[in-house]
């Protein structure tokens, strides 16, 4: 029998994530010139979000190339964080639990070392789905094709069975060249919709 799936991004989707200006806040209080935080930090966004650096070694980089004493060290780390975890999509999430017995359910994530601690302790997604796969654990991020074949190779399913969820559009043309279908994240309404018609009357196996 046919196995459908539905596959969640989670920053913008499962979570809602917006601004806070932390970054910028952070510059005008170095005396940093706008956007420099970026480009000093760079290089230690990329090896978190693919693991190649530990949560321990980004705060070592942090405090080294921002000059900041362990307090003002924590105080930043503790402003990321708070963006990145942004709050639950409450209405979502609450339909997602509801799927269950209908279809496999799986999250894949760009993500940064640490994340899946702070989001299974605030949000418990990995008792929402059947997998979470984390970039900054398989060391790949989307929209590289081969995030979406350890997906469904985790998930068990075809990728041509699979509903991949996410706000960035660049992502869900990604996720269509690898098999999938694939649906721009805008509204709850409209994703729940998409996800009832992807689905039909079909059990799970």
């Amino acid at each position: 029998m046919e196995s459908r799936c539905v596959v969640f991004d989670i920053g913008g989707v499962l979570e809602m994530t917006p601004a806070t200006g932390w970054d910028v806040a952070w510059e005008q209080r170095l005396g940093l010139p706008p956007g420099s935080m970026r480009q000093r930090l760079g290089d230690v966004w990329n090896a978190g979000s693919i693991g190649t650096i530990t949560e321990h070694e980004v705060r070592e980089r942090v405090a080294a190339d921002l000059g900041l004493g362990p307090v003002q060290t924590e105080a930043f780390m503790a402003d990321l964080w708070e963006e990145y975890l942004g709050s639950p999509n409450e209405e979502l999430i609450d339909y997602v639990r509801t799927l269950g017995s209908r279809c496999r359910l799986g999250i894949l994530s760009n993500s940064f070392v640490g994340a899946r601690e702070r989001e299974e302790k605030l949000y418990g997604f990995g008792d929402l789905v059947d997998d979470i796969v984390y970039s900054h654990e398989i060391g790949i991020s989307k929209p590289e094709a081969a995030a979406f074949d350890v997906t469904c190779a985790r998930l068990g399913v075809k990728p041509a069975d699979c509903l991949f969820i996410d706000d960035c559009s660049v992502n869900v043309a990604a996720a269509e060249a690898a098999g999938m279908r694939g649906l721009l994240f805008e509204s709850n309404a409209e994703t729940v919709k998409s996800i009832e018609t992807h689905l039909g009357h079909r059990c799970r196996p």
